[in-house]
């Protein structure tokens, strides 16, 4: 039987804390369903991007504007597994509507999988579900569960989680690998052949979704993960852009999170990869550029290995040289370098369709995510198992 979870939005929520978990569990063959109070299926959530700079609390900055998939009114708590609640500024005002902590209260009492994160325990507060419960939250959320009676574990790290019971709560996004797996987990999942070893292809202005996504989503999976960029070392950051479709004739850009990198581009051994990945956005205009970028794509090719590349990562393989012959799609804008490449052009349409040919999985871009990490997933043998 196909799992089935539901996740709580609300505007200005985290930007990543939807749609990691959102997109993760749909490659993962979960059904999910995202609702909003007084919002209808087709509705727009605009999200919130939260990160550290060095100040006394987080900045915020707009996020990607995501789209609710199923209608408040009409959830039945009954006819899903598990509950997913974001966090962001969206569970301050949500903690306040008594038909959202009704609804947590179903899922609570039920003893179904309840995944929160940061902000989000503030609603789990606010609807009594804490009470006796080891958990954790972003800091500043301590106070109110310690006050709702929860027992409160100070998150050691931003990556912490906590799982007592039925509840499993998380500090920040820096922690969803962990936060993701262990609700997968609580769902009845079993992770096979997760044994890989995943490369990611980094630049700066490098689409903030088309690397997070699957970068985390691969994590959860206990994969192991490295993200570099040339010239940059482990540890150092790059910055990313949020693409968005917004009414516009070609997409809207926005700053989005810091990425992380973890591992030195000039340190790598490339032959200890089992697969490389490769977000689209800007990054790939420059990277296509780079002769060392280039020799990496070549050695992936040559050895058969899986390559995933979505949206204007096509430009680098292009560059590269090793689409002749090969199926391949792309953001429609880079239909041109895919062609003269020559490959065989495949329309996206809708724009969430991906393609796998060989050892290469193409998309368009990022909605289609799911389709992305799953077709991935099959080419390297990891399973889900419900």
């Amino acid at each position: 039987m196909a799992k089935s979870v539901l996740i709580l939005c609300g505007d200005y929520m985290e930007d990543y804390e939807v749609m990691v978990p959102f997109q993760a569990l749909l490659a993962y063959g979960v059904s999910v369903h995202a609702v909003c109070p007084g919002k209808k299926a087709g509705d727009v959530c605009r999200t919130a991007v939260h990160q550290g700079l060095g100040h006394q609390t987080y900045s915020e900055s707009r996020g990607h504007n995501f789209t609710v998939n199923a209608t408040f009114d009409e959830v039945d708590a009954s006819k899903y597994d598990g509950l997913v609640i974001p966090g962001g500024r969206a569970p301050e005002y949500l903690a306040m509507n008594e038909s959202v902590l009704d609804l947590v209260r179903k899922f609570f009492s039920s003893g179904k999988p309840i995944a929160s994160i940061c902000h989000g325990q503030l609603i789990l507060a606010a609807s009594g579900s804490v009470r006796g419960r080891k958990c954790t939250a972003y800091p500043a959320v301590g106070p109110a569960l310690i006050a709702a009676g929860a027992h409160w574990v100070e998150p050691e790290t931003m990556s912490a989680c906590v799982i007592d019971g039925n509840l499993i709560t998380a500090a920040t996004y820096i922690g969803h690998p962990g936060f993701i797996q262990l609700f997968v987990k609580a769902l009845g999942g079993t992770i096979t052949g997760s044994d890989k070893r995943i490369l990611f292809l980094c630049g700066d202005y490098m689409e903030d979704y088309e690397v997070m996504v699957p970068f985390q989503s691969f994590q959860a999976l206990e994969c192991h993960v490295d993200a570099v960029c040339p010239k940059k070392k482990a540890g150092e950051t790059c910055p990313t852009a949020i693409h968005d479709f917004e009414g516009d004739q070609t997409y809207s850009e926005k700053p989005g999170h810091d990425f992380t990198l973890t591992a030195t581009f000039e340190d790598l051994n490339i032959p200890s990869y089992d697969a490389l990945v490769i977000p689209g956005g800007r990054a790939p205009e420059y990277l296509a550029l780079n002769e060392k970028v280039i020799a990496l794509v070549k050695e992936f090719m040559e050895a058969g290995k899986p390559v995933a590349s979505i949206c204007h990562g096509q430009q680098i393989l292009a560059a590269a040289g090793v689409l002749k012959g090969k199926k391949c799609t792309a953001y429609p804008a880079v239909k041109l370098n895919v062609v003269l490449s020559g490959a065989t052009w495949l329309e996206p349409e809708p724009i969430d369709r991906c393609f796998t040919d060989g050892n290469l999985v193409t998309g368009a871009a990022w909605p289609g995510h799911p389709e992305f990490i799953s077709q991935l997933m099959t080419l390297l043998g990891i399973q889900v198992l419900f």
